[in-house]
């Protein structure tokens, strides 16, 4: 298993991968991202956005898609994990573990006090998952998002 940041040339891989996860939380129709869209956000002088990708016997398997936040708490930065998925050819390779592995050290080169996720309340293998390897559900918050038509109103 070799995990590495993506390239430009991965975006093809990253966008199946995307789908594919889409498709395992049950919203097969959700994703608007193109290749085009996904070139820009990862690759483009500004980027914001990283990835690294799993990659088994020369196919992209698993991916690692996040951003940086920020703890005015600790005063430092942290990583927050939009999507981490692996294929389900390659659950149980080590994938998955490799991929946190690979953000837990660009947190330290970064100097970042945590990595952040959420998972879907439905999805227990992905829990067993994140608790095997040191990870725990935080209590007393509560995700909020506005999107959609609210934004746009709020933007009015």
């Amino acid at each position: 298993m070799i995990v590495r940041r993506a390239t430009p040339a991965d975006v093809a891989a990253i966008l199946r991968l995307i789908v594919a996860l889409a498709v395992y939380e049950r919203e097969p129709d959700a994703v608007k991202a193109t290749e085009e869209s996904l070139a820009i956000s990862l690759f483009s002088d500004d980027a914001h956005v990283f990835a690294h990708v799993a990659e088994h016997e020369g196919e992209v398997v698993g991916i690692a898609v996040w951003f940086l936040n920020y703890s005015t708490w600790t005063g430092r930065p942290g990583i927050y994990l939009e999507d981490l998925f692996v294929s389900e050819a390659a659950r149980g390779t080590g994938a998955g573990k490799a991929l946190f592995k690979a953000l837990a050290l660009e947190a330290e080169t970064r100097g970042c006090a945590r990595i952040d996720w959420a998972v879907l309340d439905w999805n227990t293998p992905a829990m067993d998952f994140y608790r095997a390897i040191g990870g725990r559900p935080q209590s007393g918050w509560q995700p909020w998002r506005i999107d959609g038509t609210a934004l746009e109103d709020l933007r009015k």
